[in-house]
């Protein structure tokens, strides 16, 4: 690695060992160069030959100059555009605690609970607003986004089908709906043979047909509709009823729980969140209790710990995807938790009486701009309105309105203009009176009249119109206390940062994760996603005025076709999983285009992630599963009889490379030439791409598409669960089916339907992987991966005789993750692996990923930026456990009553003053003297699941006692 010590070079403030620290890894793992390392890791048929073909690595000083510079290409107008994205005020004391600390953005999936506590709360703070927003007992804890989450409503209710209603396969969506949550739900129901009936609700006939019907609230053009009496009917009939809601609305509206709903879901981008030119923004969905069981995403519960007290963790997991594979409910992965937890905050800050408050200055607005309109001879359709208006300029109208829309972008404007005839206008938080008599005087200036002569008043006196009565909410909602105690900035400033410390994120300490890549998400890399210039931008703005983000947009397609080998990349997918259901779509329509709609069937060896699974059968796939050889390797000699068998309906094979047991086989290149020869495709899960990235390619090796985790191998930070981004990169044959948009023109010329809401998905977090590939440049990329295998393997090497390694390579090696066997100390000492994964809370450390993809075992992943301090300090955790299992086997610790079995140890527990334990406090608390130094208090005991699952509850209620008398 060329200038590795040159300050200006960002690589070795990226990567954790220096040159010095590199020497000595090797020479524990007894080797004599990284490059022999890589040599006996990669297979040498799959190698590129070639260095990266990218532009030559930026400073961080350069970088952050040359993205200002695309920054200001970017135009910040006001937009009225509306259609689901509007203006909004992220409180500073959130901006600048929250999404600009780390301390929540480098947080992990609450998988360990003990750990998060912090997170869970602010998230089940998130699903309490949403239930009483909406009022309906149950939310989840955020989807990708609203369109994703009307169509996760769809196939819930198709799911849930019974009785008469079990072969009903119409659901009906209507034509006031977003356009871009409806080409979401044609995407997912056409892999389901779901028929959608797209047509107006006040003429839809309910047929024995039906199994469920979806509208809009508001509309899609403002009109507010009552939906009491459909809704009603449809249940008469045994029909699922969904609305896709305005939360800011329901703060004065009737909510979906009070006239029928089954379920609403809808965006709360409006609550803090900036546009961001499409994302990300959290989906909310909420439901009737009886969907506890197949609702999407994730639920936070409440519970109780080994001591009594009330805890926070993920309740009904055995829904998930990475449970029930693929006859899982859906394969979502990822969520939007820190935009969830954002917006959760928004409304823990401004308390209902705010929302409230916000939502009818809004609507006064609205009510203040529709009078003046009226007022001026236009004629505004609206009779029911919360936001938006619909003028209709009459018939011929298209030069009219043309000229209309060249007047407001003069004045830097941006209405929604449609149907030759129509404007659209949003009013959000950001809006002011000026704002409004702006437009007004517009529309004045264009019939030759002048706004001085209206006769109005703010806020508008009485209900002059907008809303009847029937229509306003009488319900309270939001009442718990933790809306009502953090007004004040200090009080507010104090809570955030109280939660930020119970939970574990990478500002503590290493997170090492297997299949997560929980890298370094460097300051400079998230420096401009707070920008106003790329924050402020409508996704259906015109072009034009987003020429920042385009070339942002051009120059990342560019990095990822050069980085994978495939030359066309679509940006669109916004999670892992989203990205896996895309690929798997495009070859579908390709399968398709050649007459073969039979090709069907997709191999998916039995190490594959879940989402695998779950995925091909939302793409209406047939799942056959191939066989794992005892070494961990795919089973060729199955693969190829298997693609034999089935070879007049393949589909695809879906292959993680480097496979998920952390192995570069090396028969991968042999395994997609059958594939091929048998008239499939290979689809690649680029889970593992951070083993790949400047080694070897997904082209060389024989893929055909590959999603890539933008926030695994390129620096996205998890975010506590969330944003993600799962862009697909596809060979020449399959550009022509990428994903389109009903409302701005992407994807290939024979494109599938919008696989996300916005055209770009989470546009505004890719910044930060084009930041993170132009620091790191070619080399640096390259060698990121070299050391990442490093770290992995000098981990093996350093505590294989403590914890045997599962798989390896032909050579003794391992890619840039591995699994350690701790199966056998069920036997030996009663310890589970669940037992260890608490006890390296105590050390101060995440879990590595526990029973997955081999039960009862631990993967873990170091990544490239982890020091050889963290590591051996992480190696120094796991050799004390060990000698602590040790002590149970030989008889010196008692098998029930030890530092494993009751770990992690919370700070109440031992400084209280009954110590009943047969070990020390200080054993418990601090078994290494390094631990004193990087102490870190797991908020709550160990957490009883079941107590929670038993005794279920998804919002801000106080938890039942605990007597004692329930069972673990």
């Amino acid at each position: 690695m060329t200038n590795l010590n040159n300050t200006e070079n960002f690589v070795n403030r990226h990567i954790g060992p220096d040159e010095n620290d590199v020497k000595e890894m090797l020479n524990v793992m007894g080797i004599d160069s990284l490059d022999k390392l890589i040599d006996e890791t990669v297979p040498a048929k799959i190698r590129l030959k070639e260095k990266l073909g990218l532009d030559d690595p930026m400073s961080e000083y350069r970088l952050i100059q040359y993205l200002g510079y695309l920054a200001k290409k970017n135009k910040i107008q006001k937009s009225y555009i509306g259609l689901g994205y509007y203006g909004t005020i992220t409180p500073a004391v959130i901006l600048r605690n929250i999404l600009e600390n780390p301390e929540w953005y480098t947080q992990y999936t609450p998988y360990q609970a003990e750990i998060s506590q912090g997170r869970l709360e602010a998230l089940i703070n998130y699903q309490t607003m949403v239930i009483d927003l909406t009022g309906l007992p149950i939310a989840n804890a955020s989807l990708l986004d609203e369109g994703t989450a009307s169509a996760e409503a769809m196939l819930m209710f198709h799911a849930a089908r019974k009785g008469d209603k079990k072969n009903a396969n119409k659901f009906f969506v209507s034509e006031d709906c977003f356009p871009q949550t409806i080409d979401v739900i044609l995407s997912r129901s056409e892999p389901q043979g779901i028929e959608v009936v797209i047509g107006d609700h006040k003429k839809l006939e309910l047929t024995d047909d039906l199994f469920g019907v979806f509208v809009q609230y508001p509309s899609c053009d403002g009109e507010i509709f009552d939906y009491k009496g459909l809704f009603n009917k449809a249940h008469e009939k045994g029909i699922f009823t969904a609305v896709a809601a305005d939360i800011l609305s329901l703060a004065i509206l009737v909510p979906p729980g009070e006239f029928d709903a089954d379920v609403a879901v809808g965006s709360t981008q409006r609550f803090g969140v900036p546009m961001g030119y499409g994302g990300p923004h959290a989906g909310y969905f909420a439901c009737r209790d009886e969907f506890r069981r197949l609702i999407p995403g994730r639920i936070i519960g409440a519970s109780i710990d080994s001591h009594g007290n009330k805890a926070y963790r993920m309740a009904l997991q055995t829904r998930e995807q990475h449970i029930r594979r693929e006859k899982a409910t859906s394969n979502i992965c990822t969520a939007q938790v820190l935009l969830a937890i954002i917006s959760g905050m928004y409304g823990v800050y401004h308390g209902p009486d705010g929302i409230k408050q916000i939502a009818e200055r809004i609507h006064n607005l609205t009510k203040y701009l529709s009078l003046g309109l009226t007022q001026l001879g236009f004629d505004q359709m609206n009779s029911q309105y919360f936001d938006t208006l619909k003028i209709d300029l009459g018939e011929n109208s298209e030069k009219k309105l043309e000229s209309f829309k060249q007047n407001f972008e003069a004045a830097r404007i941006n209405l929604r203009y449609f149907g030759k005839r129509y404007i659209s206008i949003s009013v959000d938080e950001t809006s002011s009176l000026d704002d409004i008599r702006t437009i007004l005087s517009i529309f004045a200036g264009h019939i030759g009249k002048d706004i001085s002569a209206l006769s109005l008043d703010f806020p508008v006196n009485g209900n002059k119109g907008g809303l009847s009565a029937k229509f306003l909410r009488k319900s309270n909602y939001m009442l718990h206390p933790v809306f009502h105690k953090y007004h004040s900035e200090m009080e507010m400033m104090r809570y955030i940062y109280r939660l930020a410390k119970r939970d574990l994120s990478l500002t503590g300490s290493m997170i090492p994760l297997g299949s997560c890549t929980m890298k370094l998400n460097a300051a400079t890399e998230m420096m401009p996603i707070t920008w106003p210039e790329f924050g402020f931008i409508h996704p259906f703005a015109p072009a034009d005025q987003a020429e920042g983000y385009h070339e942002i947009f051009g120059e990342l397609k560019k990095q990822l076709e050069i980085i994978t080998g495939l030359p066309a990349v679509s940006l669109q997918p916004n999670s892992g999983a989203q990205g896996e259901f895309t690929g798997l779509m495009v070859i579908r329509a390709y399968h398709h285009s050649k007459g073969n709609t039979h090709r069907d069937v997709v191999l998916i060896p039995a190490s594959a992630h879940g989402t695998n699974p779950a995925s091909a059968v939302m793409a209406g796939m047939k799942v056959v599963v191939v066989k794992c050889k005892d070494n961990g390797d795919i089973d060729i000699d199955d693969l190829k009889l298997n693609a034999e068998k089935y070879k007049d309906n393949l589909s695809a094979l879906m292959v993680t490379y480097p496979s998920t047991h952390g192995v570069f086989e090396d028969e991968i290149k042999e395994m997609c030439e059958i594939i091929h020869a048998n008239g499939g495709q290979v689809y690649m899960d680029g889970a593992n791409l951070n083993a790949q990235v400047g080694l070897t390619n997904p082209a060389i090796i024989g893929a055909d598409v590959c999603h890539i985790n933008l926030h695994k191998t390129f620096a996205i930070p998890h975010g506590g669960g969330g944003p993600g981004m799962g862009p697909i990169a596809v060979a020449k044959h399959l550009a022509p089916f990428l994903p389109g948009h009903p409302l701005v023109k992407v994807g290939g010329e024979k494109h599938i339907h919008a696989v996300s809401s916005a055209p770009w998905g989470s546009a505004s977090i890719l910044a930060i992987s084009y930041a993170f590939i132009s620091l790191m440049g070619g080399e640096g990329l390259t060698y990121a991966s070299k050391i990442a295998i490093l770290n992995a393997n000098y981990l093996k090497a350093k505590l294989e005789k403590y914890y045997p390694v599962v798989y390896s390579g032909s050579k003794g090696r391992n890619a840039h993750e591995l699994i350690f066997d701790v199966r056998q100390f069920k036997k030996t000492a009663g310890i589970e692996v669940e037992d260890i994964s608490k006890r390296l809370m105590d050390y101060g450390f995440h879990a590595p990923t526990v029973s997955f993809p081999v039960h009862g075992t631990l993967m873990v992943e170091p990544t490239e930026s982890e020091s050889k301090f963290e590591l051996d300090r992480f190696c120094d955790a796991m050799i004390s456990i060990r000698n602590e299992i040790k002590e149970i086997e030989d008889g010196s610790s008692d098998p029930q009553d030890n530092v494993l079995k009751n770990a992690p140890h919370t700070a109440m527990h031992i400084a209280s003053d009954e110590w009943k334990h047969p070990y020390s406090r200080e054993k418990a608390a601090y078994p290494l003297p390094i631990v004193k130094e990087y102490k870190f208090w797991p908020a709550v005991g160990r957490i009883d699941n079941a107590y929670g699952d038993r005794n279920f509850v998804c919002s801000c209620e106080p938890v039942e006692a605990y007597t004692g008398t329930e069972s673990k």
